[in-house]
């Protein structure tokens, strides 16, 4: 038996003797192994959660149509709750580790049958995540273009174009992409704070602070509609600040990559949820602080989404400002678009490694030891997406078909498989150390906490199918999102029956293929072994 990363031949060994090291397995083809740290698995997954495009995006919405002043309070209370995901989470990252994410983890927890279905929910989440944010990033380039050279390009090619970058990028070392998505992440972040610290800087001077925005009762409640402005609703203001974290629970899916995927990995769990959830608590604050009265905070917010942030940057802080915020836009929503490619990447590769999907999935570079194969198919099928937009829905309005329709539809039916995914892993967690570590299942950690955030998670998803004739925004095609999520759970479950009944030695390794750690004398040893296959 190989020892651990530590060093620990105990620590390889598992309780659910069901389980398959990767490192035994001699027909696999392995990720890069110690290849990013906990900073890079920080850049990998907080880009997902795009701080920039979902407070650009996402925090007009929340104040708009959901909480009106106890916008910042909805983003408080949906930072309690994942941090109470996070809880079982990390836990359950602590014990396995695998490319895999969800799709292991409820496999391990509630059976090889539930763990397929919510495979094939995290492949089909993140597979559409790509193309929604090559939307978001059409619609904002065709802007810039038509600001800059007075030229209307169209939404589609400009979408397109940044799958095909998203491709090349991803086709080198994990690390490359490690760094350029924390350039992006860096920059917005610092952008951000600058427009926050600045807003509190002029309180009593153009700005109205008040302590009151953090009350938590206000992410319960709305507001009743004036003359032309709509009311708010609560469930509408909470759903949207769920939906600005949807990236962070990816850092399972690079435990095989990461140098002590056992620590790492639960450590920018928490990291995550907690400077998210500052972060958009701060900054939701600091824009409604920025205006004068609660009228023309709710007017701007509804009416003036896309410079909702930068009337009050331009007057309180100055048009540069504005114009750095009008290019980091940019550079996020690409930034987001190939963390949610990696990630869709990785479970394309953990299912076909396992035979589920074809074996070819299941390909590394042989330099690299990305998922090329997996990561080219992600890139076909974003295209697709893009395509189907484009045809179906129309070409011509940036606004309506790239960001109402394309980006809005595709992330709403992919946040509603990601909390679904997300409340049945809380279960899973249950279940999985009551049967495989009793004597390290926690009472807080293993049972009260992954109970909360699964009734939790329930309650957000009940918000989402309550306020589906909002969110999907008028388009006939959001009618369809629920029945289609549920189809998707269905084929993947139904498949893991069919394989069960006829090829049970197939069904065994569903979701049980785990990492156990390489260490550093094998790695040159299992690189030539790759080369030679």
């Amino acid at each position: 038996m190989y020892p651990s990363v530590d060093g620990s031949t105990a620590a390889a060994k598992v309780a659910d003797r069901s389980t398959f090291d990767v490192t035994k397995q001699e027909d696999l083809h392995l990720l890069k192994p110690k290849a990013v740290g906990l900073v890079g698995v920080l850049f990998l997954t907080l880009t997902g959660a795009a701080p920039m495009t979902a407070s650009l995006l996402n925090i007009p919405i929340v104040v708009g149509n959901g909480n009106g002043y106890g916008a910042p309070a909805a983003f408080l209370v949906a930072t309690a709750i994942l941090l109470l995901f996070s809880v079982g989470y990390a836990a359950m990252a602590s014990k396995v580790s695998a490319v895999g994410g969800f799709y292991s983890f409820i496999s391990h927890g509630l059976g090889r049958e539930l763990g397929m279905a919510f495979g094939f929910c995290a492949v089909a989440a993140y597979a559409i995540f790509e193309p929604a944010l090559a939307g978001g990033l059409a619609y904002f380039l065709n802007l810039k273009l038509t600001e800059l050279f007075g030229i209307n390009v169209p939404w589609a090619p400009l979408a397109v174009g940044m799958v095909v970058l998203i491709s090349v990028l991803t086709y080198f070392e994990v690390q490359l992409s490690a760094a350029l998505l924390g350039v992006a992440l860096v920059a917005e972040v610092l952008i951000l704070l600058f427009f926050d610290l600045g807003i509190f800087a002029h309180a009593g001077h153009g700005a109205t602070v008040s302590l009151s925005a953090l009350n938590p009762i206000g992410a319960f409640q709305g507001f009743e509609p004036d003359g032309k402005l709509l009311g708010g609703a609560a469930g509408i203001g909470l759903f949207f600040a769920f939906w600005s974290w949807v990236g962070f629970e990816m850092a399972p899916n690079y435990a095989e990559e990461s140098v002590n995927p056992k620590k790492i990995v639960p450590i920018s769990l928490y990291v995550s949820v907690i400077c998210l959830g500052v972060f958009y608590t701060i900054t939701t604050w600091a824009v409604v602080s920025s205006y004068p009265d609660f009228h023309s905070l709710i007017d701007a917010a509804q009416n003036n989404s896309a410079t909702f942030f930068f009337d009050p940057a331009t007057k309180l802080l100055g048009p540069w400002v504005t114009s750095i915020m009008s290019y980091l836009v940019l550079t996020s929503s690409f930034a987001c678009g190939m963390a949610f490619h990696n990630t869709a990447a990785r479970y394309l590769y953990a299912l076909g490694r396992e035979g589920v999907f074809p074996k070819a999935l299941a390909r590394t570079h042989v330099v690299h030891k990305t998922p090329y194969v997996a990561s080219v198919v992600q890139s076909v099928i974003a295209i697709l997406v893009i395509a189907a937009f484009a045809v179906f829905i129309g070409s011509d309005d940036p606004k309506t078909d790239a960001y109402a329709g394309l980006f809005s539809l595709m992330a709403l039916m992919g946040t509603i498989l990601v909390l679904a995914a997300q409340a049945i892993v809380s279960l899973a967690v249950i279940v999985y150390f009551k049967k495989n570590h009793p004597s390290e299942a926690g009472r807080w950690s293993t049972f009260i906490a992954p109970t909360l955030a699964f009734l939790s998670q329930a309650f957000a998803l009940y918000l989402c199918a309550t306020n589906m004739e909002f969110l999907g925004g008028g388009f006939a095609f959001a009618e369809w999102i629920i029945p289609l999520d549920i189809a998707i759970f269905a084929v993947g479950l139904a498949g893991a029956f069919f394989i069960k009944a006829t090829n049970p030695t197939k069904f065994e390794k569903i979701g049980r293929l785990i990492y156990q750690g390489l260490p550093d004398g094998m790695i040159a040893s299992a690189e030539h072994a790759a080369k030679q296959r």
